[in-house]
């Protein structure tokens, strides 16, 4: 074959132009910090990043879900632990009332307390987090127990579990089934029924019930006790899913970086290579591409 002198000319910019091409990439990788800015650049790595970048959202998205149920548990388990405070300091004042030294007025001060108190339980059975009741099941935009004007609590929680996607196929019921938390039913009443009669029988100074009705109140704290230590256990189990989904999401960036992100050293040096390459084949393509004819004329 013979060689003419445009073949060298063509051969001399084809080979120029490829070298500016790849230190084009090399630019974008530096400026970047990718090692594509094209799917069609590298295919496979495109599409592997998009899998791995499914992966990374989902665990992102488990660990808000993470954090909204642990609001809600921490927020149940505040209103257990005011419940208890409640049920310790009626019980106390009921005791109070059972001494007969009491003058009327102190039975009716004792009395207005114990009101107080079942008000106050009421406000927090209707616990709201973020615009949502967390004591009434899966009713979230219902309050479930409404105060009366002469002071009747009507409690009636809807007891479904709340549940929340916690990781892959795991859905955590989250709330506490608030008929139990605040304990339970006994002899057919709930917590507020019971908080009821001894303030009834505070205020009527008629205590010859007073025995069943402090036994009552001790069911109703053994109850809240037991859900408690329910709730703790699903508490312990969120913590260990917590930990599982931090690493997978470590394992997922880890993964995305290795299969994305450049090797900056390397391209650096690749770069500066390039660079060499380049001048050296402007160098030679300034020698082989002789002066023509038509130069000399001029």
């Amino acid at each position: 074959m013979r060689i003419t002198q445009g073949m060298l000319a063509n051969n001399s910019l084809r080979h120029i132009s490829n070298s500016y091409d790849r230190m084009g990439n090399l630019q974008d990788q530096l400026a970047t910090g990718k090692k594509i800015t094209r799917p069609s650049q590298d295919p496979v790595v495109a599409m592997k990043g998009m899998q791995y970048r499914t992966g990374l959202t989902e665990v992102e998205q488990y660990k808000r879900n993470l954090s909204e149920a642990y609001q809600w548990m921490e927020n149940s388990e505040g209103g257990m632990e005011h419940a208890t405070q409640v049920f310790q300091r009626a019980r106390e004042l009921f005791l109070q009332a059972k001494n007969g030294t009491n003058s009327p007025e102190d039975l009716k001060a004792i009395g207005v307390e114990i009101g107080q108190l079942k008000e106050d339980l009421a406000g927090v059975v209707n616990t709201q987090v973020a615009g949502s009741y967390i004591f009434n099941g899966d009713a979230t935009d219902q309050p479930p127990a409404v105060v009366g004007t002469d002071g009747t609590v009507t409690f009636a929680p809807n007891t479904n579990p709340f549940k929340v996607s916690v990781s892959n196929g795991v859905q955590l019921p989250v709330n506490v089934n608030a008929l139990k938390a605040f304990g339970g039913e006994v002899d057919g009443k709930n917590l507020f029924a019971t908080l009821k009669s001894m303030e009834d029988a505070v205020n009527g100074a008629d205590m010859s019930n007073s025995e069943k009705l402090l036994g009552d109140l001790d069911k109703h704290f053994d109850n809240i006790s037991a859900e408690r230590a329910e709730l703790g256990a699903r508490y312990n189990r969120l913590e260990l899913i917590d930990d599982r989904i931090g690493q997978q999401e470590v394992t997922a960036n880890r993964i995305l970086s290795d299969n994305e992100d450049a090797d900056i050293e390397r391209v650096i040096t690749d770069l500066k290579m390039q660079e060499s390459v380049h001048r050296a084949a402007l160098s030679v393509s300034s020698r082989i591409i002789q002066p023509t004819l038509m130069d000399f004329l001029r």
